[in-house]
């Protein structure tokens, strides 16, 4: 197979989105609806990408700058999908080989598909391959109309068609694989003759068929990949399409899900075999999940990596952050970007960390805040203690070394450090270095003053 380019059409507004945002970039699967079919163009192979835009093409280019791969064409008028393609000639100049056309508003079509359309199309030496789909109600899509031999002589729009063609059911997708040779030449010669005076893109197919070129149809039984998105209750049936599709194929590697139709889970997310998933449960970005992991309902994690045979409790959220093997999160835990937990480390209820290294085996059971904090191994964190860690212009580290003792209720004020096998009493304020092996207290002596209930009841 040859060089293979694309073309992505993106430039309408989409106004039946009803919105101040232009259509493909908005979110499907937490990333813009845009970089679905960019992503699976580069799948398949193309190496050379040219985004045709039009409202709000700052907003896709800023979307997509540093991507080496991508030119932008302009389509400042929007006079239908061959012109669309034509305003591409200038940043595909040069190419040679095969072009795909895809549209930015179909985000649901498949690498798979995609991969075997183009084999079809460079085994066949065809000028042309449209992909296509059977519908029940194919209202709206253009029909496509073939000859003997099953070649297609031309796709005829909704407007234009007679009351016999709007009978058939095999519709054309907008996808299609063209000979770059043959594609801006037709493309050049389009004309606006037509019920809504649109140059259709369309119609380069009854100019490769006028030229005895080869134009075929390539057929998904799948209608679902082709679906295009034109409103909201359209894109939130793709978010559910997408949805099943992940989990699916996540099941099918050994993850058991307890409900699959209310777990949410971001593609790219890595999870280990026999790991368990509980109902409303967010797993977003490029987090990576070891095998025999348990995560509970109401769980978000975004940008983890989190070990083998972590428990990870209900209600707990967890950014950026790492977590080591057969350690246990939450309930209602909050592990903030830049914590770093080793093997076997317990973070209870009502824990919040933030950029924290925390050593083997150490635990901080309930409502404490760790952050800016370098914490040893088989450390014990007790109830209600907190690193002070922000003086109102700097944030300040704290170091505990291994085998300390943290009573209830301790402030350890930032910057302090505390050896190891330490321990430090209830209720201490550390203001000061504590040495290794040491007991620091710092509280009011406490005062008995007998006899004074009665004497205020009198």
């Amino acid at each position: 197979m040859g060089q293979i380019a694309a073309i992505i059409l993106a430039a309408g507004k989409g106004t039946r989105m009803k919105s101040d945002l232009v259509k493909v970039m908005h979110t499907l699967g937490e990333r813009p609806m845009i970089s679905w079919p960019v992503q699976v163009a580069k799948n398949a192979g193309a190496n050379r990408i040219a985004v045709v835009v039009g409202h709000q093409a700052e907003r896709v280019r800023e979307f997509f700058s540093g991507d080496g791969s991508i030119t932008f064409a302009v389509q400042n008028d929007q006079l239908g999908t061959g012109h669309a393609v034509a305003s591409a000639r200038e940043a595909l100049e040069g190419f040679k080989g095969t072009v795909l056309i895809l549209c930015g508003d179909v985000p649901l079509l498949r690498q798979e598909t995609l991969s075997s359309m183009l084999a079809a199309h460079d085994s066949r030496g065809a000028a042309i391959t449209v992909l296509t789909t059977h519908l029940e109600n194919p209202f709206g899509y253009g029909r496509v109309i073939k000859r003997e031999g099953g070649r297609i002589s031309r796709i005829v729009e909704e407007k234009d068609a007679s009351s016999e063609e709007k009978e058939i059911s095999e519709v054309n997708s907008g996808i299609y694989c063209v000979s770059s040779e043959f594609l801006f030449d037709a493309v050049s010669g389009l004309k606006n003759d037509n019920a809504q005076g649109e140059y259709y893109l369309t119609d380069i197919v009854k100019a490769a068929a006028e030229k005895n070129l080869l134009s075929l149809a390539y057929l998904t039984d799948e209608s679902e990949e082709v679906m295009g998105v034109n409103d909201r209750v359209q894109l939130s049936v793709a978010a559910s399409i997408l949805r099943v599709r992940i989990n699916r194929e996540l099941m099918l590697s050994g993850v058991t899900m307890i409900d699959p139709s209310a777990v949410y889970i971001e593609a790219g997310v890595e999870i280990g075999p026999d790991s368990v998933i509980y109902p409303n449960v967010h797993i977003r970005g490029r987090s990576r999940l070891g095998k025999g992991c348990l995560v509970e309902p109401g769980v978000v994690i975004r940008d983890c990596v989190i070990g083998e045979r972590v428990t990870i409790k209900a209600g707990s959220i967890l950014s950026e952050s790492q977590v080591g093997d057969e350690a246990s999160i939450g309930p209602m835990a909050h592990l903030r970007p830049g914590s770093n937990l080793g093997a076997h480390v317990k973070i209870g209820n009502f824990v919040e960390t933030k950029k924290i290294v925390m050593g083997e085996g150490s635990k901080a059971s309930h409502l404490t805040y760790l952050g800016d904090a370098e914490i040893g191994s088989d450390v014990n964190i007790g109830c209600g203690t907190i690193t002070c860690n922000y003086d109102g212009v700097r944030k300040h580290k704290t170091t505990i070394g291994d085998r300390v003792f943290v009573g209830s209720d301790v402030q350890l004020v930032a910057p302090v450090t505390i050896g190891s096998n330490s321990l430090i009493a209830a209720g201490t304020t550390v203001t000061m270095d504590v040495p290794p092996d040491s007991l620091a207290i710092a509280r009011t002596p406490q005062v008995n003053k007998e006899g004074w209930k009665l004497k205020k009841r009198e």
